[in-house]
């Protein structure tokens, strides 16, 4: 038996599957039905607790394909049913094992519709989660240790490279990517559109990137409170009308703060593969995978900045750009994976727009 020790102080008992020991992280929850694999290790859900809403967890094992980086960021995952009978032509071990192998806390034969009900009316809440089953006295210790729990603002170093490195090398579109905690699918989505990709750490300095004439720059997803990033909106700002700017997810939150705007934490965030966003201009709707904690408010962005997409749930902004300063930006993953696939049109849009400027400065050149 394991246990889950909530912030208010409901403690919950189950199966252990995963990692023996014990850790703190926010808890948060996912409507995704499947794709537990690219989200256990998508780095933007670095210390945290992952709930999967989806009843049936695991019967499909895990594969050699669908990692969104080398190691899980997740801390701990919890599921209300854990099939330890893999069955998919792709896997390679069962989810329990990597689990065990990479770490990770995992309980099963948890009340999720319960919980996440929880998670919904309090707001976001640090849980401890171990896979011990605890007595009254250790559970008094956990939920003392867990009310000063913050996550460091220093988090994205963590998830981020350590130098720099080349993607697609043969890529004819030349640009260059700071990494926050980038999924590699962002990294195939731009490569499959014949991009070579330069990575560099979260830590460079907006010089570095502007002498190699780049012909943009994107901004990854990435975890963390975007207003903890002081160094990194500081960059952004001085790279800002010198080189066109695309940001997904965190790189579009730190686009919005550069702007003028703030942010500001949702109760319980959006994180799931079935949200829908809508385009303002075109009021067309599209599914979207979402993972984030943190929204743009709406009534602070400045009036260079041009709403495109809002979230058709609760009204968030989803979306800006600012054409003349070549900035480009989307809260949700046009990547998807996992998810619908309805958003990646955004990768192409994004791309013409360089094609457009390539063409414009080829004429003036001429």
């Amino acid at each position: 038996m394991g246990t889950l020790i909530l912030q208010d102080g409901t403690v919950l008992k189950g199966r252990s599957f995963g990692a023996d020991g014990g850790i703190e992280g926010e808890i948060v929850f996912n409507t995704s039905m499947t794709g537990y694999q690219e989200i256990l290790t998508d780095p933007s859900y670095a210390h945290q607790i992952i709930v999967m809403t989806y009843p049936e967890i695991g019967n499909y094992g895990i594969n050699d394909f669908d990692f969104e980086s080398d190691n899980p960021y997740a801390v701990g995952f919890v599921v209300a049913n854990y099939c330890q009978t893999e069955s998919h032509y792709k896997s390679k071990e069962s989810l329990g094992n990597y689990l065990k192998e990479k770490g990770v806390i995992a309980l099963d034969g948890i009340d999720t519709r319960s919980l996440v009900k929880k998670i919904r009316e309090k707001g976001a809440m640090t849980a401890f989660i171990t896979s011990k089953d605890v007595g009254k006295e250790y559970i008094n210790e956990r939920l003392a240790q867990i009310q000063s729990f913050r996550t460091d603002e220093y988090i994205i170093k963590e998830v981020s490279c350590k130098s720099r490195y080349v993607f697609n090398p043969k890529g004819k579109m030349n640009v260059a990517l700071i990494d926050y905690g980038v999924k590699k699918s962002i990294l195939s989505s731009l490569a499959k559109r014949d991009c070579r990709i330069v990575i560099y750490p979260a830590d460079v300095e907006a010089e570095e990137i502007l002498e190699n004439n780049y012909d943009a720059v994107f901004l990854s997803n990435g975890p963390g409170n975007p207003a903890d990033f002081k160094y990194q909106a500081m960059q952004i700002k001085y790279m800002m009308g010198k080189i066109t700017m695309f940001g997904i997810c965190l790189g579009y939150q730190l686009l919005a703060i550069v702007a003028g705007a703030e942010t500001y934490k949702l109760k319980y965030g959006h994180r799931g593969g079935n949200h829908p966003v809508i385009n303002v201009e075109n009021n067309k709707v599209m599914m979207t995978s979402q993972n984030h904690g943190y929204a743009v408010d709406l009534e602070t962005i400045s009036k260079s900045m041009r709403i495109t997409y809002k979230n058709l749930n609760d009204g968030t902004l989803e979306g800006f750009e600012i054409p003349s300063l070549g900035v480009y930006a989307v809260q949700f993953h046009p990547e998807a994976n996992p998810g619908p696939c309805d958003a990646s049109i955004v990768f192409d849009e994004w791309m013409n727009i360089l094609k457009k400027e390539a063409k414009r400065l080829d004429e003036v050149i001429r």
